[in-house]
């Protein structure tokens, strides 16, 4: 491909994020996915094939930034909960991709499933090293991890994702952190004897 067709791709793809996190796929719209990028349409169908495998490869790319961003600490399981509110805090429309990936497409890709069941691998290695509290399966240890590191930005009624990171100050983000990472201790830390 060449570094104009790169570069052409890269402008969609950036759009079709922008486009997905506010619409959804049912209510996304290639022509404007198109216009924002700067590009003629047919590009789309042409780079992606349809909208739908337009939508994959966003997740997928947004997937692979967030896990490049946010690597996995299974030697502390709170710092990464904390890394996670950072990431959604400095990218607020992740959340609103990934509800709408989950309303629009709840089975999961072959790329979550791999990057959860690794995970839950090496937390249940981590439990039997006694690193971190066996009381919970190694999948529902880390699925309540993951939970509370998101938990600001879906559970909580009446609070827009983007709210969070454009209009809160700095201490109450700071105390909104404090709370997901401890939490996430509290699940992981081996309980004394």
């Amino acid at each position: 491909m060449s570094r104009d067709s790169s570069a052409t791709k890269a402008r969609l793809l950036d759009a079709a994020f922008s486009e997905f996190a506010a619409y959804g796929i049912a209510g996304a719209r290639v022509d404007r996915i198109a216009e924002a990028a700067g590009a003629n349409k047919r590009l789309i169908y042409v780079y992606f094939g349809n909208k739908e495998q337009l939508f994959d490869e966003v997740l997928r790319r947004a997937m692979t930034a967030g896990a490049e961003s946010v690597p996995f600490d299974i030697e502390n399981l709170p710092g990464y909960a904390g890394a996670i509110f950072d990431h959604l805090v400095a990218r607020p429309d992740l959340m609103r991709l990934r509800l709408w990936k989950l309303l629009e497409r709840p089975s999961a890709t072959g790329l979550e499933q791999d990057a959860f069941r690794n995970k839950a691998a090496l937390v249940a290695e981590a439990q039997q090293r006694g690193d971190l509290d066996p009381a919970m399966a190694p999948d529902d240890l880390l699925t309540m991890v993951l939970a509370a590191a998101q938990a600001w930005f879906w559970a909580a009624e009446g609070v827009d994702p983007k709210e969070v990171s454009e209009s809160w100050p700095e201490e109450r983000l700071a105390l909104h952190r404090a709370a997901v990472v401890e939490a996430a201790r509290r699940m992981t830390e081996p309980k004394k004897p």
